[in-house]
C-alpha cells in the first residue's frame, strides 16, 4: 500500500510518498481502506516534533479519517467487515489503509458521504465542547471567533449561531470574511487591517464580548482578552499563529473573567458519555442541516504533504482533505436519495378560514429562477454592498467558487417573490411581508446558477382589525445541488 511518510522531522516538504506492508489487526484494533483524510492545524505540528503526541519514526500524518472496515481484531464487538465508518487516529491516516483501536471508530451516518465524514468530528467536536461545557455559551450573548475561516473557526461560528448568540467573525482576508458571513456571522473583523480591540468595542457599544474563542493565539490572544465584557470567558483553544502568548493575569483579575483550557481529546476520553452526547447532538444537527463542513479543496493522496503545507500557509479556508480514492466514490452517499423537486399548481384560498385550515400543509414549490450578474449588481447597489466576491467577475474566477456569488439577503429577499407564485388569497387586498424568524445560509449561491424555493404553511393567526398573521417556512435549493442552499421562516400579515 501506499502512504505519506515522516521519515524524520522537519516541514511538509520533507515527507515522501512510500510503499508500506498491508497493516494487520491485532486485538482490540480494525483495519480500516481509507477513503478520505482530513488536515487539522496538528498535522503540522507533529510532523515538526511540536505537538504533544510524539510517535515514532516513520510514520504518516493524518489523524483523522473515513473509509471501509477491512479487518476486524479479535474482542471488536460494535463494527464488521465493509462496515462504512469514521476514525480520529491521531496519526496514521494518509495512507491507503490504516490499522487503528476500535474506540476510536465511529459508524458514519447514513446521509454522510467520505469527505464530510473526514472532515467533522475534529472541528464540530472540539468547537462543540468548547462553546457548551466549556464556555456554557447562552442564547443572547455575543461570541467572538478569532482564526474564524479556519477549520474549528468556521464550526465554532456556526454553533454560536446556531446556540442563539451574536458572532463575530475574524479572519485575515476579505475572502473569508465572506465564508464567515455565510456561516452566521452577524459581524466580522479584518484583524490584518483593523484594530482588534477597537473594533470589538465599538461593535458591542463598549460592552465587550462574552465569549472569546481563540485557536490563533500569538499576538491576538491580549488584545482578545482585553475585548471581554465583565465575567467574559477566554477559551485557549490553540495556537495556529505560532507563539503561545504570555498574558498579564491582572487582565482576568480586573474583568472578571475565566480563561479556560479546551482539550477535546482528553475530554473524549476522560467523560466519554458526555462526550458521546455530543456526538449525538452534532449529528441531529448535520442530519437536519444546520451545520456542515466547508470544503476548501481536494488532493490525491500523492498531495499530501502540499495539503499540510496549505494550511499551514494559511491558504485553506474550511477543510482540506487528501483522498486515497476518486472523488466520484468518496462524494457517494448510498442511502441517501437526491431531493426530486416538481412544480406544484398554484394554490387559491377563497376565505381567511380556508387559509387556516390549510396550516401545517406544503404550499409546493416555485419554477426555476436565474440569478443573474445584473440582479447581484442591483442589489449591491441598493445596499451599498460591493464586496469584490460579489461583483468583480474576473477576480471571482479565482475563488474558491469559481465565480461570482449572490449576497445571502439577496437570496432572502427573493423568496417573497417567489413565495407569491405559489398561492392566490381571493379575500386579501393588502399583504405585508414584515421579518423573519429563523434564517440558516446554508451553501452559497452562484451567480449564474438556477433557484427553487419550496415552502410550507407553518402557522396561521388572527391578528387586530381582522387580518392574518402567517409564518412560512421556506428553503431555496440550486439545480444540480443536492444540498439546501438556505432555510427561513417568513413572517407577513395580511388584511
Amino acid at each position: 500500500m501506499k502512504a505519506i511518510l515522516c521519515e524524520k522531522f522537519g516541514g511538509p516538504s520533507q515527507l515522501q510518498l512510500r510503499e508500506m506492508p498491508v497493516p494487520q489487526a491485532k486485538e482490540g484494533e480494525v483495519v480500516i481502506t481509507v477513503k478520505a483524510c482530513s488536515v487539522n492545524f496538528p498535522d503540522g505540528l507533529i510532523i515538526q516534533n511540536l505537538y504533544q503526541f510524539k510517535p515514532e519514526l516513520p510514520f504518516s500524518p493524518g489523524g483523522e479519517v473515513s473509509g471501509l472496515v477491512k479487518e476486524v481484531g479479535e474482542g471488536v464487538k460494535h463494527l464488521k467487515v465493509g462496515d462504512r465508518v469514521l476514525a480520529l487516529c491521531g496519526w496514521g491516516g494518509m495512507a491507503e489503509e490504516l490499522v487503528v483501536e476500535a474506540n476510536k471508530v465511529f459508524p458514519m451516518l447514513p446521509e454522510m458521504d467520505f469527505i464530510t465524514a473526514a472532515s467533522v468530528m475534529y472541528n464540530y467536536g472540539t468547537s462543540y465542547h468548547a462553546l457548551k461545557d466549556r464556555a456554557k455559551l447562552q442564547k443572547g450573548e455575543t461570541l467572538l471567533v478569532l482564526g474564524a475561516a479556519g477549520g474549528v473557526g468556521i464550526a465554532a461560528v456556526e454553533l454560536g449561531k446556531k446556540m442563539g448568540a451574536t458572532v463575530i467573525a475574524a479572519a485575515s482576508t476579505e475572502e473569508k470574511l465572506v465564508l464567515c458571513r455565510e456561516k452566521g456571522a452577524t459581524h466580522v473583523i479584518n484583524y490584518t487591517e483593523d484594530n482588534l480591540k477597537d473594533r470589538v468595542k465599538e461593535l458591542t457599544n463598549g460592552k465587550g464580548v462574552d465569549v472569546v474563542y481563540d485557536p490563533v493565539g500569538d499576538k491576538y490572544a491580549e488584545p482578545a482578552i482585553r475585548s471581554l465584557a465583565w465575567k467574559g470567558r477566554y477559551l485557549v483553544v490553540g495556537f495556529a499563529g505560532g507563539e503561545i502568548p504570555k498574558i498579564p493575569l491582572n487582565l482576568a483579575l480586573l474583568k472578571g473573567s475565566s480563561l479556560v483550557g479546551v482539550f477535546w481529546g482528553r475530554f473524549a476520553q476522560t467523560e466519554p458519555m458526555k462526550s458521546m452526547q455530543n456526538l449525538k447532538d452534532l449529528g441531529e444537527m448535520f442530519i437536519s442541516d444546520e451545520i456542515a463542513p466547508h470544503i476548501h479543496k481536494l488532493y490525491p493522496l500523492e498531495n499530501g504533504a502540499q495539503a499540510i503545507q496549505d494550511l499551514m500557509d494559511r491558504k485553506v479556508i474550511g477543510k482540506a482533505v487528501v483522498l486515497c480514492t476518486t472523488e466520484e466514490e468518496a462524494s457517494k452517499r448510498p442511502n441517501v436519495k437526491t431531493k426530486e423537486i416538481v412544480k406544484s399548481t398554484k394554490l387559491v384560498f377563497g376565505s381567511p378560514q380556508e387559509f387556516k385550515d390549510y396550516q401545517g400543509k406544503s404550499l409546493g414549490t416555485t419554477d426555476w429562477l436565474m440569478v443573474s450578474q445584473e440582479m447581484v449588481n442591483k442589489f449591491a447597489d441598493a445596499t451599498l454592498d460591493h464586496q469584490w466576491i460579489h461583483i468583480d467577475v474576473e477576480r471571482a474566477k479565482d475563488s474558491d467558487f469559481g465565480g461570482t456569488i449572490a449576497h445571502g439577503f439577496l437570496s432572502l429577499s427573493l423568496t417573497s417573490h417567489l413565495l407569491s407564485s405559489l398561492y392566490d388569497l381571493k379575500f386579501s387586498s393588502v399583504g405585508i411581508n414584515y421579518g423573519t424568524d429563523k434564517v440558516r445560509f446554508l451553501a452559497p449561491i452562484l451567480v449564474g446558477s438556477e433557484i427553487q424555493l419550496s415552502a410550507k404553511l407553518k402557522l396561521v393567526s388572527e391578528v387586530k382589525n381582522g387580518g392574518l398573521k402567517m409564518i412560512s417556512e421556506v428553503e431555496i435549493y440550486q439545480k444540480n445541488q443536492e444540498r439546501t442552499a438556505m432555510y427561513a421562516e417568513l413572517i407577513g400579515i395580511v388584511y
